[in-house]
């Protein structure tokens, strides 16, 4: 037994703010949107498919929605760091700058709701470096 892989992130959206969330993570981010199950309601949630491995990224309608301020985040690989930075930054998106990571050169950004998003590229093990 043993954990193999984070199969999904799940992160809040305010009331009414499904449109918004569509269009952002379809328009800007490239995610497909994949359908959410039937069990569950679909007004006040939306699926994204992240990988062909079947990770996903879901947002939920939270009550008293309040977008979190401190370090929790979700954080996502990319093949190209820079491209994936000029295709926020022209929507408009402020670019945050990380703490450097030896082998993962990264920046961060808010969503349209205030959640916090790393973007990153894994060249290697962080490991190595800290000989």
């Amino acid at each position: 037994m043993g954990i193999h892989r984070l199969q999904h992130t799940s992160i809040p959206m305010p009331s009414g703010g499904k449109p918004e969330a569509q269009r952002f993570y379809t328009e800007v981010m490239g995610l497909e949107q994949i359908p959410t199950p039937s069990s569950l309601d679909a007004s006040r949630i939306v699926w994204f498919s992240v990988s062909d491995d079947g990770d996903e990224l879901h947002l939920y309608t939270e009550d008293g929605f309040r977008s979190d301020t401190n370090g929790q985040h979700l954080c996502l690989v990319v093949d190209d760091l820079d491209t994936m930075r000029a295709v926020i930054e022209s929507d408009g998106i402020e670019i945050h700058h990380e703490p450097e990571i030896a082998f993962r050169p990264r920046f961060s950004f808010r969503d349209p709701f205030g959640n916090k998003i790393e973007i990153t590229e894994i060249r290697g093990n962080y490991l190595d470096a800290e000989v």
